[in-house]
């Protein structure tokens, strides 16, 4: 069995690309590698990480729930350099995390579920990369939704964020879930992955 394929997901807030990756994991038997989740969960759990996170923000880096996101973040999001250090940090492990599970899970292909994918170390570390958007309206009802956030909240958030027409360029394929069925998208990238 040769390399495992990868096929990456990306999307703004509201997009829907979470729910696109969940049918295409359960259509295509294909496992989901979700790297803000990762990436947490190695700022958390490697101690490596911990020391060199601590020796950039200071011991109330971590508190008793572990990584203290709201302090680093009023450090970080400050000051472009300090930024640029904690990713020194923190991307290129996820990069080897991501290589080391997904040739580990002995899969046809596996999904890589980014919202920065674009701007992050992963770019080029997949075979195939799917943007999924749906309309600013829609994608704003849904995150007013889920998070009980303001439209006005979710519209400043959208605006800090890649904007889909860029994404739509950098993409292989791009998929609308703007309230159609999701699923002759789903088989179309499944065959797509599966014949590269």
């Amino acid at each position: 069995m040769g390399r495992v394929k990868r096929v990456a997901v990306t999307g703004g807030i509201g997009s829907g690309k979470s729910t696109f990756c969940r049918l295409l994991s359960s259509y295509g038997g294909a496992p989901i590698y979700d790297s803000d989740t990762r990436a947490k969960e190695i700022m958390n759990s490697s101690e490596e990480v911990r020391g060199e996170i601590v020796a950039l923000f200071g011991p109330e880096a971590y508190d008793e729930q572990g990584l203290n996101r709201r302090h680093i973040a009023s450090i970080a999001f400050g000051s472009a350099s300090v930024l640029e250090r904690l990713n020194a940090i923190v991307h290129p492990r996820v990069v080897a995390d991501f290589e080391r599970w997904a040739e580990e899970s002995g899969c046809d292909y596996v999904i890589l579920e980014s919202a920065l994918l674009f701007t992050s170390p992963l770019m080029g570390h997949y075979d195939l990369a799917v943007v999924v958007d749906a309309p600013l309206e829609v994608r704003v009802e849904r995150c007013v939704r889920r998070d009980g956030a303001t439209p006005e909240e979710v519209r400043a958030r959208i605006g800090r964020q890649m904007s889909a027409e860029q994404m739509r360029q950098r993409a292989d394929r791009v998929v609308e879930a703007d309230g159609r069925d999701l699923m002759p998208q789903v088989v179309d990238i499944d065959r797509l992955i599966r014949t590269l």
